[in-house]
């Protein structure tokens, strides 16, 4: 037998590993200032390119004003107790309708954590007779989710049409058999990589198979769409998905998510999703802020046409400047590069602290080796000179990594953890 915390001190993790050397700095950084694309990082201003505010409503002031005020009217504990308790109030009903109608849905219904939201619907809408097909570079929340569920499971290559249909294939003999039928699992918009799921490619399978489709599509409500309502009605497929999810922590910037189905559906999902039942009610100034978040969404068009002018100056530009950015369809934009980890971990102290550009930085396992992957957030308060200035920084520091720059230690390398 070994002692449970001995064996934690011994083998951290994966991320856990690195503490002593990324805390602070390269994980569990601190951003300070207002939520904007200027903002204080190690004592310094950087133009940041790694939050998901993608319609600027963060430091929006009418936002602001309908937060301030709703804390001033119930304060933060309104209200108390589980909804399904003491903690349902008639604007947590109206935000979760209004939520759905704008996605094309009869009913919806308010979580309080996106990533534990969707973890607790796919629990909730599966049993051990059922079963799951779903892309292999789904979320890390879509993925607990079907550690939790009892179904059996296929996975499918990522936005491979072949072989979701042979996953199908197999699981249409295991779900006759048990009795169960099949639900389907796929992204709106890749978070990582920035490509769509191919929704309407996979609701035309329906022609060919009986299953019920899924959506998370975190990144796409708000940005993709003619109205903003994501990227089934951007591909034109709103009636074939099932089940939608979308957050509020990117275009809405804020916290909690939601669901929308049928109204027998949420129902079910209302009386049966444990994270909610034994879980504290949405805080009404995130109830009330999050009505003005969704009528700025549906009224100011300006905002994701703002978005949309800086996403693609940015993508085109670095596209003209011969940067890979892989298959992005979204405002996602990842910008890939040559390189291990080690000189992954230069370019970022270059990037911060030499140039002043603050963004996130994916490497090997995540990516194959000897790729490095700058991940960019595009938003509505970004400018064109935000645009240039950084394309400019990312053309110096494509000429260092071929030059081998980074592959010795960084001079006046400062590290110094606030």
């Amino acid at each position: 037998m070994k002692d449970i915390f001995q064996r934690i001190k011994e083998t951290p993790g994966p991320l856990g590993q690195y503490q002593e050397f990324a805390d602070g700095y390269f994980m569990f950084p601190k951003l300070e200032g207002e939520i904007q694309p200027k903002m204080k990082f190690n004592g310094k201003e950087v133009l940041t390119w790694s939050l998901n505010n993608y319609l600027g409503l963060a430091n929006h002031p009418e936002v602001r004003e309908a937060d301030a005020q709703a804390a001033k009217d119930y304060g933060m504990g309104y209200p108390m107790g589980a909804r399904m308790m003491s903690g349902d109030s008639v604007y947590h009903k109206q935000l979760e309708q209004e939520l759905a109608e704008f996605v094309g849905k009869p009913a919806g219904y308010l979580m309080n954590f996106g990533y534990q939201g969707m973890v607790s619907i796919i629990d909730v809408l599966t049993t051990r007779r059922d079963v799951i097909v779903y892309d292999s570079e789904s979320h890390a929340c879509i993925l607990d989710g079907l550690r939790l569920s009892l179904a059996k499971r296929f996975v499918f290559q990522h936005n491979d049409m072949d072989s979701f249909r042979k996953q199908m294939q197999h699981a249409m003999p295991v779900a006759e058999q048990n009795g169960g039928g099949i639900l389907v699992i796929t992204e709106g918009v890749f978070g990582m990589a920035g490509d769509l799921g191919k929704l309407d490619e996979i609701v035309a399978m329906k022609k060919e198979f009986p299953f019920r489709l899924l959506v998370d599509d975190a990144h796409g409500f708000g940005t993709m769409g003619e109205t903003g309502a994501g990227v089934a009605e951007f591909l034109n497929c709103t009636d074939g998905v099932d089940v939608y999810f979308g957050t509020f922590a990117k275009s809405m910037a804020g916290i909690g998510g939601f669901v929308a189905s049928e109204k027998e559906i949420v129902d079910h999902l209302r009386f049966n999703m444990r994270s909610q039942i034994f879980a504290k009610s949405l805080p009404m100034p995130m109830v009330i802020g999050g009505l003005k978040r969704l009528e700025l969404l549906r009224s100011k068009h300006e905002l994701r046409e703002k978005l949309w002018v800086i996403v693609n100056a940015l993508q085109k530009g670095l596209k003209e400047k011969g940067f890979n950015i892989g298959k992005t369809e979204s405002p996602v934009t990842p910008v890939y590069f040559e390189g291990g980890p080690d000189e992954g971990t230069n370019v970022v102290v270059d990037l911060r602290e030499n140039y002043g550009i603050f963004c996130s930085i994916v490497t090997y396992p995540v990516i194959p080796k000897g790729v490095l992957m700058l991940r960019l957030i595009p938003t509505a308060v970004h400018t064109l000179e935000d645009v240039e200035r950084t394309i400019n920084v990312f053309s110096e520091v494509k000429e260092k990594l071929a030059q081998g720059y980074y592959n010795k230690p960084m001079p006046n390398r400062n590290l110094n953890k606030q």
